[in-house]
């Protein structure tokens, strides 16, 4: 009985190494392979993440920066146009715009404005001119209100208001000095003008 019991605890002792033994084999065979890393799936650490590509940034080129002041080919192609654009007159008294004097501000104005825009430190004044009649101080006022007529005009236009700038000389620079109509209408009038720069 002695005998049986130690074979039944001896069998019971293999078996269980033999068990154990086959769950080791197993658990050994069932462990995978490492999984091959993509790059997608690749952990993202210091060490294994490659070094990036540097992108080219453009050099800078050297260039001379663009002026706000026209050169002298330019300056002289303003010149040109407020030649060509005709002072625009007024009727007695008066500071409205008539349709003659906006004729004579449209001639040129829009290649004068497309100028003025690249040049946004390139000032025009636009000068107001009565007739001797009336008083100095009166024809101050009213020689104003036809530049600021002429220069909202100019403005509706598309030149840069802050590029126009009015002045009133009253009926102190007369263009005749005969004492009839027909002078009186020639002195009721503005007159543009690009402003002085220094040098």
């Amino acid at each position: 009985m002695k005998n049986s019991r130690e074979l039944v605890v001896i069998g019971i002792a293999t078996l269980s190494m033999i068990v154990a033994g086959c769950a080791k084999k197993k658990v050994a065979a069932a462990t995978p392979a490492p999984p091959q890393q993509t790059a997608a799936s690749a952990p993202s650490t210091p060490a294994a993440t490659p070094p990036r590509r540097q992108e080219s940034t453009p050099v800078p080129v050297a260039s001379t920066p663009r002026s706000n002041m026209p050169n002298a080919a330019t300056r002289a192609r303003i010149d040109q146009l407020l030649a060509r654009i005709e002072d625009a007159y007024f009727d007695y008294n008066k500071h409205t715009l008539r349709p003659d004097a906006i004729k004579a501000l449209e001639a040129d104005s829009t290649e004068l404005r497309d100028i003025l825009r690249d040049y946004p430190d390139y000032k025009l004044t636009i000068e107001g001119h009565c007739d001797e009649r009336g008083s100095a101080e009166y024809n101050i006022v009213l020689g104003e209100a036809r530049a600021e007529a002429a220069k909202s005009y100019l403005v509706q236009v598309g030149i840069p208001g802050q590029q126009l700038g009015v002045v009133s000389y009253g009926k102190e620079k007369p263009v005749c000095q005969e004492q009839d109509e027909a002078c009186w209408q020639r002195n009721r009038r503005i007159h543009i003008v690009a402003v002085a720069q220094a040098r």
